[in-house]
């Protein structure tokens, strides 16, 4: 049977990418530097790559290794929270004026839960079924 929680957070993190993609394209372009606008796009793909992800995770998991591809589920979940979340805030600093830079050190840990995520995956691909 299909995770729905992942195929559904996989669906909400896809479409605020294409919204997110389109606002940093548009709206966002005229606003921001070059290097914030860099890194509010890098936000945006690895989110969406991370939301293809998390379908794929919906669907891997009717054929085994349940528990481990919810695990790297999550661990893709908090990760785009981290990385693309920490980004957003941080390159749109010129408009929103908050003082975000603490948020410095979130979006390596967000990288980190993220290539955890892919490393579950990769065991679950390697590991017998048994």
């Amino acid at each position: 049977m299909i995770n729905y929680t992942f195929l559904r957070l996989s669906a909400i993190f896809g479409f605020l990418s294409v919204a997110l993609g389109a606002m940093g394209a548009h709206a966002l372009r005229p606003l921001l530097g070059d290097v914030s606008l860099g890194n509010f796009e890098t936000a945006v793909k690895y989110q969406f790559y991370h939301a293809l992800a998390l379908l794929a995770i919906a669907i891997l998991q009717q054929y085994g290794h349940k528990k481990m591809l919810a695990t790297a589920g999550w661990l893709f979940f908090s990760g785009i929270l981290f990385f693309s979340g920490s980004l957003f805030l941080l390159s749109t600093r010129e408009i929103h004026g908050m003082a975000v830079g603490w948020l410095g050190p979130v979006t390596p840990l967000g990288g980190l839960l993220l290539m955890g995520g892919w490393a579950l995956v990769f065991m679950a691909a390697v590991k017998p079924k048994g």
